[in-house]
């Protein structure tokens, strides 16, 4: 098969601007998307110069998001960091690598940061490490809740016999393809009808008027990357559970996506602004933050709180949609955010606890932490650990970037343990290949005094983008 060859001439027909943009992007496709057609290579492209900020945590293609995202002009003096960081627990952290750690030693030493923990999914991200938990005093990080503010998962369990999903197979298979939508920027024809579309936010922050419509068209979408909606098999084994549903194995639906263009939109243009009016060493530019008591500061606020309920809405309308063709709806539903910022009392005083990668786990809260497109999940009761913040693992967490997935995982190796869980994969690649992910047991081990194991979901039937 042909290696892929872009030129410079089909990026400027596309709309990408002269710079290094055009370099870059050549050799960033050209090396992780080789075995891509150009047809193929030039539509990831078009995606990225329409929506970078979509982009900016998803390596490689962040190299590339990056040159096109708008430069801000910072204002005043250079906000120096602490000498020294405030000290931070870190769970599991033989599962955690170097990088992350690095990347949480530095927002430790931001002279906003009261608080801190590490969780044992954690690896490097943009800004904030991807599993770092950080408490601020009146301020918000744009940064330290990620690019897909309200990132969550949902879970529905239906009283229905897990063996169902064997025996209709192809049913379940059918529904799962027309009930979902995949992909950056990607948009229904027809919207749908929802309230969090009629918030007051959008008639007030001048940026949210401009992006009512695109959050209409996406309402019930899933994005790129590790995006998912699958069917599975919930198991049940303790009569008191806290889902409160007796023991047994049921059939279930399992999601995870976020705020779409609407989330990723808020994120960059608040971003800018805070590295404007935060200016801070080149090593935590991305941590620029937002006073909570600037008009910016409560605006986006008002902003990532919107995106939070929207992400909600959109999960909850692709559970209606396949909830309906089951004609039952479900006798439990566990759901949580994992990209976002929360007030709460960190040591008797009201804090703003990022929660990047993490899940929310205090006293008796639910959850849901995934494993992998072939590895269980867990449905989670949190124990309120105050020395994790009141957190725990959002995942697995990655141990191959998405570079290396794609260079080192064969499709061979993804069939044959796809087939050896008894998986089948609609869409998805191998920079999400199961082999990407850490051991989610090693996960769940190191963070028993976190949260209670309440039940556990099977994959069986994963939709996923590509």
């Amino acid at each position: 098969m042909a290696k892929l060859s872009i030129r410079g001439k089909d990026l400027r027909e596309i709309g990408y601007p002269e710079g290094p943009v055009i370099s870059v992007s050549m050799r960033v496709m050209e090396k992780n998307y080789k075995h891509s057609t150009l047809e193929e290579a030039l539509d990831i492209l078009k995606k990225i110069l329409a929506s970078p900020a979509e982009f900016m945590e998803d390596a490689p293609l962040n190299q590339i998001a990056d040159l096109l995202v708008e430069k801000p002009k910072a204002e005043g003096e250079e906000i120096p960091l602490n000498e020294n960081g405030i000290d931070f627990c870190a769970f599991g952290q033989e599962h955690i690598e170097q990088g992350a750690f690095d990347q949480m030693k530095i927002a430790a030493r931001l002279p906003i940061a009261r608080a801190a923990a590490l969780m044992p999914d954690a690896h490097s991200g943009y800004g904030l490490p991807i599993g770092g938990v950080l408490a601020t005093e009146n301020a918000v990080i744009p940064y330290g809740v990620g690019v897909d503010i309200g990132c969550r998962m949902c879970l529905s369990v239906f009283d229905i016999p897990a063996g169902d999903l064997l025996h209709r197979e192809k049913f379940y298979q059918r529904e799962l393809i027309e009930g979902t939508l995949f992909g950056a920027g990607r948009e229904f024809k027809e919207t749908s009808d929802h309230e969090v579309l009629d918030r007051k936010e959008f008639g007030e922050i001048p940026l949210l008027k401009t992006l009512q419509m695109k959050a209409a068209k996406q309402l019930g979408s899933s994005g790129s990357g590790n995006h998912f909606v699958e069917w599975g098999v919930v198991e049940i084994s303790d009569p008191d559970n806290a889902l409160k549903v007796p023991p047994g194995k049921y059939v279930a639906l399992l999601s995870h996506s976020g705020s779409r263009g609407l989330g990723a939109t808020i994120a960059g243009h608040y971003t800018r602004v805070a590295k404007e009016k935060t200016r801070l060493p080149r090593e935590a530019g991305h941590l620029a933050w937002l006073n909570l008591d600037t008009q910016e500061g409560m605006e986006y606020w008002l902003a990532m709180n919107l995106a939070g309920d929207y992400a909600s809405a959109c999960h909850h309308e692709i559970h209606r949609k396949l909830a309906r063709v089951l004609n039952v709806a479900p006798i439990a539903m566990v759901e949580n955010h994992h990209n976002f910022a929360w007030k709460e009392m960190v040591d008797g005083r009201e804090m703003i606890v990022h929660r990047k990668g993490a899940t929310p786990a205090a006293k008796d809260v639910m959850g849901i932490i995934p494993g992998s497109m072939t590895a269980p999940g867990f449905i989670v009761s949190g124990n309120g650990e105050t020395a994790a913040l009141n957190s725990a693992s959002h995942g697995a967490g990655r141990k191959m970037s998405r570079t290396k997935a794609m260079n080192s995982v064969t499709h061979a190796a993804l069939k044959e343990i796809l087939k050896a869980n008894g998986v089948k994969l609609l869409g998805g690649g191998l920079d999400e290949a199961p082999h990407a992910y850490k051991d989610i047991h090693a996960v769940m081990s190191a963070q028993t005094n976190l949260v209670n194991v309440e039940g556990i979901f099977y994959p069986k039937i994963v939709k996923m983008d590509g």
